[in-house]
């Protein structure tokens, strides 16, 4: 019984770890550039999609990721810095404003957004929802976690966490169809600067631990 109570409180603990480390009100604000210019049809798809892409990970995190990352040679520091050059290289130009197409003239075409395919894993899954942190949070309390039943409720923790990655995409569409143009350049610059901070943090982060990893190894 007292087995049980801990394997729940380290289930809990994980969501709160995710969720004060993903910041739904921040994760707002970055997503509505993304969402932009889709229907309202593409954009339940990016949601669902989110959903579903952060779901498969955080299992595959859960379940396989110790041995999966020993079998690749990869760690949990190499996934933030790779994560962080994927995300500077959407932020920059967002922060710069060279996603917005300047004003057509007469007769022009106005540029289309990529199909949502194309972006629902790369960037708004990785490295924007989850990445190489995330990723090593799943595996670190897998490894904390003795029995099933523990597992299960990581996994229960998994798909909460997915839901509200979901949620919070879905929301951003819908707050991003009620802001002007000029709000939504404006909005679009400052997520723009927030991902890069978010991303030289991490190119940061995961650099550092590459190298202190390779000291240690010598």
């Amino acid at each position: 019984m007292i087995t049980d109570h801990l394997e729940f409180a380290n289930a809990w603990l994980l969501f709160l770890a995710l969720f004060a480390l993903y910041s739904p009100v921040a994760a707002l604000s970055s997503y509505i550039p993304y969402v932009e210019g889709y229907s309202k049809t593409e954009q339940r798809r990016l949601a669902v999609g989110l959903f579903l892409n952060v779901l498969l990970m955080s299992m595959i995190a859960l379940w396989v990721g110790e041995p999966l990352l020993e079998l690749l040679g990869i760690s949990t520091a190499a996934l933030s810095a790779t994560g962080g050059i994927a995300l500077l290289l959407a932020a920059v130009p967002m922060m710069t404003g060279a996603t917005k197409a300047s004003e057509p003239e007469a007769g022009t075409i106005v540029k289309e957004r990529p199909p949502w395919r194309s972006i629902v894993f790369t960037p708004l899954t990785f490295p924007l929802t989850f990445g190489g942190t995330t990723f090593g949070f799943f595996v670190a309390y897998r490894a904390e976690s003795n029995s099933w039943t523990g597992a299960i409720g990581l996994s229960v923790a998994a798909l909460a966490y997915a839901a509200v990655t979901g949620i919070t995409l879905y929301a951003a569409s819908h707050l991003g169809r009620r802001i002007s143009p000029q709000a939504g350049a404006i909005l679009e610059k400052i997520a723009g600067i927030l991902l890069t901070a978010i991303a030289v943090i991490l190119l940061a982060s995961g650099g550092t631990r590459l190298v202190v990893d390779v000291l240690q190894s010598l």
